[in-house]
């Protein structure tokens, strides 16, 4: 599938209407948000099952505020409308398509009912990435 680029009008449709949904929060500015880019399509390209979009912070700056989001690239997944990871940094291939590999094989209602009963943060569902 390809990378579509979101605005706030449209963030809210993209996770609510996918069942997986990555983000990148980028700048056009940022020398490892370009980087990172490349990467990010071709993962796209190769999971035509899941949706992948990209969030320009200049241009969205209140959506980039209401998801936290504070360096760039900060790569969002959501799963069910839940948001399973974020995290600022570019990710090597490999790792994004690890990432992709954990979301896909989460059980989400199990991660929160377990998050809940250990009394852990339930914003992230999958442990922070060791890159």
């Amino acid at each position: 599938m390809a990378v579509k680029e979101l605005t706030s009008a449209d963030f809210e449709q993209a996770v609510k209407g996918n069942e997986i949904a990555l983000f990148d929060f980028f700048a056009t500015w940022c020398g490892p948000c370009k980087a990172f880019s490349p990467i990010f399509d071709k993962v796209a390209d190769e999971n035509p099952d899941i949706f992948f979009g990209k969030i320009d912070i200049d241009k969205n700056q209140e959506l980039a505020n209401a998801a936290n989001v504070q360096a760039v690239p900060t790569l969002m997944i959501v799963k069910k409308g839940h948001v399973i990871y974020q995290e600022a940094g570019a990710l090597r291939e490999a790792d994004l398509n690890d990432l992709i590999g954990q979301a896909k094989a989460l059980d989400v209602e199990a991660a929160l009912a377990a998050a809940k009963a250990a009394g852990t943060d339930q914003d992230e569902l999958i442990e922070e990435h060791d890159a």
